[in-house]
């Protein structure tokens, strides 16, 4: 099939392209490396830079027709949505609805839209099904439920399949393509940082939650499952339906757990720094799997929490390693 993938520079759109590429298909990207790396656009594919708004009717009147979309960009820091919405606002919903006129303006009869499970808040039971209440808690959250809600319309009244997966946080590497941002939240590659020194220790946020060992619990998500995930999407579905799906590993992993497992793959001693809980952050998010597991025949594989911080240590190391050689100390 040719598709195109929007934010295929980005650490899950990228790996996806290159999974992609690997089971033999075409794929276009469009990326505007706001977030993104050039060095994160996989070998094969046809790069175009720019944002979707100003570049999507003219990659889609030079590149298609498309057989299929997989829609990954987006603003996506929790922390920034709520201290400015309107770049989210903007740049999320605009961009949404720029390329579903798009998609329909070119017949493109296919749609996989890359959610969050952030749509749902703060919920009161774990792990997650699909049938829960969406009440997001930032404005991250909000924008891919609005766009969830107007692929629904768009699906609907122009007759394409579309699929959207919600879930929490990713991590692992996939064929030399892993996690790379200028501004990292995310737990594994902060732990992982604080392993390379490039930061003194991690923080271990709130040792009092109802958890087992008093630290939050989420649910981790190997980057290669996503992927396939995204493909068995892509192969399915009736004209006229959106299908959402929550994906997730299945267990919850407390931060301690992390930290303990970047411990044993790295064999380094990761200092910690116990802190004041954040406000807003639930004790548990596990999201269940079972009905992307019933209706797409998708399980995750790679489950096991030293696989993929170990997946994830060997992109850092080498991350780090083409850093040094590209900026050597000064001597």
């Amino acid at each position: 099939m040719r598709l195109l993938v929007t934010g295929g520079a980005g650490y899950v759109g990228g790996v996806c392209a290159a999974v992609l590429l690997e089971r033999g298909h075409e794929v276009v990207i469009i990326d505007d490396l706001s977030t993104g790396n050039r060095d994160g656009v996989p070998p094969g594919a046809t790069f175009v830079e720019g944002s979707v708004i100003d570049t999507v009717t003219g990659v889609f009147a030079e590149y298609g027709p498309f057989d299929g979309v997989l829609h990954f960009a987006a603003q996506s820091l929790v922390g920034e949505s709520v201290l400015d919405p309107a770049k989210y606002w903007h740049g999320n919903v605009e961009t949404a609805l720029a390329l579903l006129d798009a998609i329909v303006a070119s017949g493109t009869p296919r749609l996989v839209f890359s959610s969050t499970a952030a749509t749902y808040g703060e919920p009161e039971i774990t792990p997650i099904t699909e049938d829960m209440p969406t009440a997001p808690t930032n404005t991250y959250g909000a924008t891919k439920l609005a766009i969830d809600a107007a692929i629904t319309g768009y699906s609907r009244a122009y007759g394409f399949t579309a699929t959207s997966l919600r879930y929490f946080n990713v991590a692992g590497a996939h064929g030399g393509f892993g996690e790379n941002r200028r501004v990292e939240t995310h737990l594994i590659p902060l732990v992982l940082q604080v392993a390379l020194a490039q930061r003194q220790a991690i923080s271990v946020f709130g040792t009092d939650w109802p958890t087992p060992d008093g630290t939050a619990v989420r649910d981790y998500i190997h980057v290669a499952d996503l992927a396939d995930a995204h493909l068995l999407a892509l192969g399915s579905g009736t004209p006229g339906e959106h299908r959402i799906f929550n994906l997730g590993s299945g267990t919850g992993f407390s931060v301690r757990e992390v930290i303990e497992a970047c411990r044993r793959v790295t064999g380094l001693p990761i200092a910690s720094i116990d802190a004041e809980r954040r406000a807003g952050d639930p004790a548990v998010l596990v999201a269940s799997s079972a009905k992307a597991t019933a209706e797409l025949g998708w399980q995750p594989t790679r489950t096991d929490l030293d696989e993929v911080v170990a997946d994830a240590w060997e992109f850092t190391r080498a991350l780090g390693s083409r850093s040094h050689a590209a900026h050597p100390a000064s001597v």
